[in-house]
């Protein structure tokens, strides 16, 4: 047994999570399906601990993925954890791509740093992705990031992701391991953000200062990332799984957390009295297959959070398979022992032995209608407000993020929060400094409190400005054609609208009123030109649904007028000049 299923912590329960005195159903109920026939020979761990790492035995490397085979030929934590990257750090490009095994370090290894490379769109660039648990930053660190990306001129930005966390572009191999270094001065790592590891764990962007949450997410969310991560000094427990795995941690209504597309998701609820969660497992996107979480019938006390989560996670890095790499997320080995299989083995690896089954009092409002965080709010702090940002698809500049961190500084209390809809929160502003707030400049222009009723609910990935695999580019476009759109129709109601620029769906276009996915498509004259799949449907919140195909292949040009029919037909708009008439 590894040191995971060791862990146990304390946690006093919310004082507002007393027992309903009717208990609500769980949030969503499991299917009766009969487990699948799995042979005992199938449940052998398929990794082993060898010098300190797990490794793929030898016995299961028939028909593995080229990513396994990287892994196998060199333990790519040891770029952090033996300081490989300072040797790295010195090589020309020249003499990396001149042998395979450097190579594949900054192509595929250096991802277990955070590090991406660019090799189709910016040779020689990288992004870097950050943990930032629970979408929780400070000035300092802003200003750090800040000052990383500035001196990348054009090529240097950051971007606010789906999952609470910062991205910054335009990093050259030389100046990472002074980066590293300048990251744990403020309390930041990249470590295991990328490949086949934890994604950062999202929870409740008001946290703590919401006056309607079921629980605050944040220490929960910080120990999670402490916990698979070793403290950032890196955790070969959990970094080489089959694939990369997400977490949230809910403790809102709202469920801004999106549990429904996470492979593990913890839902706040009480049994006999105690505090605690159940779970839902599974949920993922991809190219190939979109999957909401399903219950794992089965509850934890607040208490093992940590102790679930190590349990969960070392049953997939045992037993999920690592051939196709679009099969070999946890849903599907979850497909192949059925849950009751999968809860069994995850039971198994728990502290105790056991895991109770799931709790009927779970603490989710679902009739509750999602708030709009946008614009000036309260906290339950007496005298605080938080106030809300638009960040336009979540691209920043240098001096945005300065410009954010002054605010921060001098009408909070130099904390910022990012939410998975790229936006930013400013909390713990006194009330009566809200009105010198909203007059600040920077709040006149781009970053508005006050976002226009289409532009607020926009969410675009990166696109094939900086992103290989994006077949077209989407931040701008997304920009244009919803400015577009608004001249055409007027909304009555919030409309989410994601854009991806590839089938991998990192924009999650599937959980979108409206989603667009790039594609390549043909034009008037038959040509190759750039064009989206459309999406509709799709919902997050207690009745989460994934959206369908509303029509393939349409030209990017064609774009404003197909989405102005959508929010006609289905959404209520009406068409401008209809409205200026009745004027």
């Amino acid at each position: 047994m590894t040191s995971s299923t060791s862990l146990s912590l304390r946690f006093s329960p919310p004082p507002h999570t007393l027992l309903p005195s009717k208990p609500r159903r769980s949030l969503v109920v499991a299917a009766q399906t009969a487990p699948p026939a799995v042979e005992a020979d199938r449940l052998e761990p398929r990794v082993e601990l060898r010098d300190g790492f797990f490794i793929l035995k030898e016995k299961f490397r028939k028909g593995i993925n080229p990513q396994e085979k990287v892994k196998i030929e060199s333990e790519p934590m040891k770029l952090f954890m033996e300081n490989g990257i300072e040797e790295l750090a010195k090589k020309s490009m020249e003499e990396i791509d001149g042998e395979k095994l450097t190579k594949d370090d900054i192509d595929v290894r250096l991802k277990w740093l955070g590090l991406f490379h660019r090799r189709k769109h910016q040779y020689g660039k990288f992004m870097m992705r950050l943990k930032l648990p629970n979408g929780v930053t400070t000035s300092a660190q802003t200003r750090y990031l800040a000052s990383v990306i500035r001196k990348y001129g054009e090529d240097g930005c950051a971007d606010v992701t789906t999952r609470q966390n910062w991205q910054i572009r335009g990093v050259v191999l030389p100046d990472v391991p002074e980066i590293l270094k300048g990251l744990a001065s403020v309390g930041l790592t990249s470590l295991q953000s990328g490949m086949d590891n934890v994604r950062n764990p999202v929870g409740n962007p008001i946290a703590g200062i919401d006056p309607d949450e079921i629980v605050d997410t944040r220490p929960y969310t910080n120990l999670l990332s402490q916990f698979i991560t070793a403290n950032s000094l890196g955790n070969p427990e959990f970094s080489n799984l089959p694939r990369k795995w997400n977490v949230c941690v809910v403790g809102s209504h709202d469920l801004y957390e999106h549990p429904h597309i996470n492979d593990l998701a913890y839902m706040p609820a009480n049994k006999d009295g105690r505090f605690g969660f159940n779970l839902l497992v599974g949920g993922f996107f991809s190219a190939k297959r979109c999957e909401e979480a399903i219950p794992l019938d089965a509850w934890v006390p607040a208490d093992d959070v940590l102790p679930l989560c190590g349990a969960v996670l070392e049953a997939f890095r045992d037993l999920g398979t690592r051939g196709n790499r679009q099969k070999t997320r946890m849903m599907w080995l979850i497909d192949e022992l059925g849950i009751e299989g999968f809860r069994a083995e995850v039971e198994k690896r728990m502290p105790s032995g056991k895991l109770e089954r799931e709790s009927s009092e779970d603490l989710v409002n679902k009739q509750w209608e999602r708030r709009d965080y946008f614009g000036v709010h309260p906290q339950k702090q007496e005298g605080l407000s938080y106030i809300g940002l638009h960040c336009p698809v979540g691209r920043l500049q240098a001096d945005d993020m300065d410009e954010l961190a002054r605010l921060a500084d001098t009408y909070g209390s130099g904390e910022l929060r990012l939410t998975v809809e790229q936006n930013i929160i400013i909390p713990n502003v006194e009330t009566s400094k809200t009105q010198a707030l909203l007059q600040e400049p920077f709040l006149k222009n781009r970053f508005s409190p006050e976002p226009s009723i289409l532009m607020k609910g926009l969410v675009a990935c990166t696109g094939s400005q900086f992103c290989g695999q994006a077949i077209i580019e989407t931040k701008l476009r997304a920009l244009k054609v919803t400015e577009e759109v608004e001249r055409l129709v007027a909304v009555p109601k919030p409309v989410r609208m994601h854009w991806t620029g590839c089938p991998n769906t990192c924009g999650q276009v599937q959980v979108a009123d409206i989603g667009f996915m790039g594609c390549l498509t043909r034009g008037e004259d038959g040509k190759a030109v750039e064009g989206a799949d459309v999406y509709v449907g799709g919902r997050v919140g207690s009745d989460s649904h994934i959206g369908e195909i509303y029509k393939k292949g349409v030209p990017v040009t064609d774009l404003a007028p197909l989405v102005a029919e959508i929010l006609v037909k289905e959404f209520g708009a009406v068409p401008r000049v209809r409205e200026e008439n009745e004027d």
